[in-house]
């Protein structure tokens, strides 16, 4: 009986380590791509926040351009408005 068992499990280890070496290999492909994919997620993420910083940064100097206009515009009505108060008094 103790020689069938020790036979048995002299057959049946070579089998598990194969097994656990092929578990092992997937396991490795897997977290290999698991790597791969977040990379390129992490890449993606990383052009988009670059984009948005671009919008930002063109929606700053578009309003930055705007307040420039609108001061000069004050400045015109204010010339006008004194102007046109001198000439009242």
């Amino acid at each position: 009986m103790n020689l069938i068992l020790s036979t048995i499990d002299a057959l049946q280890a070579p089998i598990i380590m194969m097994s656990q070496n092929r578990q092992e290999e997937k396991d490795r492909i897997r977290s290999e791509n698991d790597y791969l994919v977040n990379l390129k997620a992490e890449m993606e993420i990383r052009g988009l926040h670059q984009k948005i910083d671009l919008l930002l940064e063109e929606q700053i100097k578009t309003l930055f351009d705007n307040q420039a206009k609108q001061f000069t515009l004050l400045q015109e009505i204010n010339k006008k408005l004194e102007k046109h108060l001198k000439n009242k008094s």
